[in-house]
């Protein structure tokens, strides 16, 4: 094999990421330590910032740029490449290659020499991490936080990653520069054929006519149970995420059209959700994903869009499937938004981080049986462990407790008593928040907090709803819309702020009867199909600053619903872009139902709007 081919660059890059693997637990226990050590650097371009994830590196060593023209104009005039690094605040492996490699000297003088290193917040810049997230998925099969993408000065991806340990990631930095120097001509063109084939796949002629939905929605409900674990609810066999944007849909075919088989499926999954892991039991609300199958231990951080999804999510859940209980979990996760999650200025705050300031992940939320028994007094701690069957071990997880509610011989009293006396105690010890607020996932949270309103006829949601309307309205200027509400540079607003932001605006419109919010939703849609779509479909972004952002046929569902559905849904009547939209987006539903299920709902309402254009659809 050559010396410095790309083939032999990529085996040592999996190599490392087998060494990772082994290495897990050493890492666990360093990144503690490393956190709460001095740490020696100078401030540079990112000291400051607005976001917190970006400031935090504001004193590594590593001269880190903040994403724009002059950067990429930068590297291009010095032929360096670019590194660019996508994080995110309460993202536990972010910080622990921020401590192990971007605090260290001897790797940050290679990247500042030979490197152009770019540091972005994925919250502020969805549509570009979207892009490299796709790349590094296309090349590597597999995608996450931290990013880090090596491009070529023009802007083509070479090869991207997540975390490395620090030896591996300065060897490879090392062999990826050799490589540049001697064999630069062979890496552009890899990286350029790459990019060609990733956008020939996502190029579509729109459909003569649009298919029986039907059909479609059969697919999707049976690719959805294909994928489902039905034996401890949700998709996959691995780790657990909410998936709230296909359980909406598939909630909405139940009731269309009535399964037991998915009826029975929906109710494992919602209640496995609620009563273990994924939900923190002690003070509500619930974290991103699990790190197991059985939605047991969950990773520690807590997001605004989950919260805002899954209080709605479980609202229309108690009405299809006829479980009122669910909608206490809806009141529970907007309160602890209430409690928890308020923001300075009005809106609410994009997370809660999954390390606590010691660097331990999911430090608040962990108990020792010492650390129990000091905490409660005898009767108590025999409550608690027999109410939530905690294990016995070193460390307790506090939040992940089976459902309880039929517990023989137990009073749910006394256990909502040591529930409360655990919070009091666990409040002493609250993680670090990012307190970034975000047009996008506070306009889902505007919907939940109206859907709430409506639901349980409560002042606290009404007007959490009205201010958070108020809000939002001033986010807009017109022409443009901020993406975060904050001093400072933050990012431009992409596809799904202004459609988040429109479909929270329509909904409390519509409820409180007042036309300014309505007017507003309307001019964000129109602003949406302007500005980022065309031709080949939709862009996440309205810029396109490096190749691969100029579209795609349909955007696909990820953590939240696919924003170029929600732009068809909340267009006027049977308007020609809608229907050209709907056209382009064929070919993708019917590849992949489940994951463009979102566009599938769409294509459903439509030939039900057209076979009763005096009904609507209960959206």
């Amino acid at each position: 094999m050559d010396k410095f081919t790309f083939a032999g660059i990529r085996k040592e890059w999996l190599d490392c990421k087998q060494r990772v693997i082994t290495r897990h637990d050493q890492v666990l226990l360093r990144v503690g330590v490393l956190a709460l050590l001095p740490q020696a650097g100078s401030a540079n371009a990112l000291k400051d910032h607005m976001s917190p994830y970006l400031a935090m590196h504001g004193d590594d060593p590593v001269d880190w740029r903040d994403w724009g023209e002059a950067a990429l104009e930068e590297a291009e005039e010095e032929g360096r490449l670019l590194f660019i690094s996508s994080g995110y605040f309460s993202c536990h492996w972010c910080h622990v290659m921020q401590q192990e490699s971007y605090k260290d000297a001897d790797i940050a003088a290679l990247l500042n020499k030979s490197f152009l290193p770019i540091k972005i917040d994925r919250e502020l810049q969805p549509a570009l991490d979207a892009w490299l997230i796709e790349f590094t998925e296309t090349t590597e099969g597999t995608a996450g936080w931290p990013l880090n993408v090596f491009l070529t000065p023009d802007g083509y991806p070479l090869i991207g990653m997540t975390y490395l340990p620090r030896d591996d990631f300065h060897a490879l930095l090392k062999r990826l520069l050799e490589f540049w120097g001697s064999e630069r001509e062979k890496a552009i063109s890899f990286s350029r054929g790459i990019v060609e084939r990733m956008q020939a796949s996502k190029t579509a002629s729109p459909a003569v006519e649009l298919p029986d939905a039907a059909r479609i929605a059969a697919r999707l409900r049976q690719e959805a149970l294909s994928l489902g674990d039905d034996l401890q609810g949700g998709f996959g066999d691995q780790n657990k995420f909410p998936m709230s944007p296909q359980l909406q849909v598939l909630l909405r075919l139940q009731q269309q059209e009535p399964s037991p088989e998915l009826h029975d499926f929906l109710v494992l999954t919602l209640d496995q959700m609620a009563g273990k892991g994924l939900r923190d039991q002690i003070a509500g609300g619930f974290f991103r994903y699990t790190v197991d199958p059985g939605w047991e231990t969950p990773h520690y951080e807590k997001m605004l869009y989950n919260q805002a999804q899954l209080a709605s999510l479980y609202l229309l859940a108690a009405r299809i499937l006829n479980r009122p209980d669910y909608r206490a979990v809806t009141r529970d996760t907007l309160d602890f938004v209430l409690d928890r999650m308020r923001g300075e200025s009005g809106g609410y705050i994009a997370s809660l981080s999954a390390v606590d300031e010691a660097g331990e992940e999911g430090g608040p939320y962990l108990w020792s049986y010492s650390e129990l028994a000091k905490t409660l007094n005898e009767k108590e701690l025999e409550i608690a462990l027999a109410w939530w069957e905690f294990p016995f071990g070193t460390q307790l997880p506090g939040q992940a407790l089976p459902f309880a509610s039929d517990r023989e011989g137990l009073d749910p009293e006394q256990a909502e008593a040591v529930r409360l006396k655990l919070l009091n105690a666990r409040d002493k010890r609250l993680p670090p928040r990012d307190t970034k607020q975000l047009a996008a996932w506070n306009g889902l949270l505007l919907k939940a907090f109206t859907e709430a309103a409506a639901a349980f006829d409560e002042k606290r949601y009404r007007e959490a709803a009205e201010a958070l309307a108020r809000w939002s309205l001033d986010l807009w200027d017109g022409k443009s819309l901020r993406r975060v509400d904050g001093p400072g540079e933050s990012g431009e607003a992409s596809l799904a702020d202004y459609l988040y932001v429109a479909e929270g605006l329509r909904a409390w419109g519509a409820l409180s009867k007042q036309e300014d919010y309505l007017k507003v939703a309307d001019a964000l849609v129109e602003a949406s199909w302007q500005l980022f779509y065309n031709e080949r479909g939709w862009r996440l972004g309205a810029r396109q600053l490096i190749p691969g952002l100029d579209g795609e046929p349909a955007l696909q569902d990820g953590p939240m619903p696919a924003p170029s559905a929600m732009a068809m849904a909340m267009a006027q009547g049977t308007d020609e872009k809608r229907e050209s939209a709907l056209r382009l987006s064929v070919e993708s539903v019917s590849d992949k139902p489940f994951w463009f299920a979102s566009h599938a709902w769409q294509l459903v309402t439509h030939q039900q709007q057209a076979e009763r254009p005096d009904e609507t659809d209960g959206k």
